[in-house]
């Protein structure tokens, strides 16, 4: 295996499956059997989920909500995508813990680091919910922020895109992607792989990022027993 440890950075828009917003449960299903194929193997797995398919701070600002109300509103519903998952990872009988940034006693672990380690080592999947716990932190800084502290390998960035390409994909056909790129190539070309914030705290603890295509049957399980899946951004 590639990897012995690893974050796995999962927006909340993934889980809307083809829906508008939301939960699918078919698309929770789908991640909580690749978790486990990983998990089989021996590999330690925590877990971010973003909140954006439930509440998005930004958007509520902008709508002319509190900034700090709206990003403690997203924070609550990163808790619900992570009850969620956590919930699909127990049918699939693979044991979680959910740990929350914010005290929510009654359903989740308050965050502690060498509680959230042991739990890994006994081959239990963390899942990190409420992000950094403080408004204006976005879940990317919460990913790199945990993985740092927990001593992941890498963040693994699952996306519907199977890399970083030069310019939107979707937009435009003739984009090419990168199979490697530099944190430095990164910034000058001015690409968006995660917010400058969680961007260059990265950087500094030399973490690499790996972004690929989550909703591509196998791609988690190959990514981690070592196949170029996906674009790479290391030092």
């Amino acid at each position: 295996m590639q990897y012995k440890r690893i974050l796995l950075k999962l927006s909340g828009e993934a889980l809307m499956g083809d829906r508008q917003y939301g939960i699918d449960p078919n698309r929770l299903k789908e991640y909580a059997k690749e978790i486990k194929d990983v998990t089989n193997k021996g590999i330690e797995v925590a877990i971010v989920i973003g909140g954006g398919n439930i509440f998005r701070g930004v958007a509520g600002a902008s709508n002319g909500m509190d900034r700090v109300q709206g990003d403690h509103m997203g924070m609550l519903a990163t808790v619900i995508n992570g009850l969620a998952l956590q919930s699909a990872l127990e049918e699939a009988d693979v044991i979680t813990r959910l740990q929350t940034a914010i005290e929510i006693k009654e359903i989740a672990e308050p965050y502690i680091k060498r509680k959230a380690i042991r739990h890994l080592e006994k081959g239990r999947v963390v899942i990190f919910g409420a992000g950094t716990g403080n408004p204006y932190f976005t879940t990317d800084t919460a990913a790199v922020l945990r993985a740092i502290e927990i001593n992941a390998d890498a963040i693994l960035k699952g996306t519907r895109v199977d890399g970083i390409y030069t310019e939107d994909p979707e937009k435009n056909a003739e984009a090419t992607k990168f199979e490697n790129i530099t944190f430095k190539d990164v910034i000058e070309k001015g690409l968006k792989v995660m917010d400058m914030t969680a961007f260059t705290l990265s950087e500094e603890n030399k973490l690499p990022i790996i972004v690929f295509d989550m909703n591509k049957k196998g791609n988690l399980f190959k990514l981690v027993s070592g196949e170029k899946i996906g674009t790479v951004v290391n030092i």
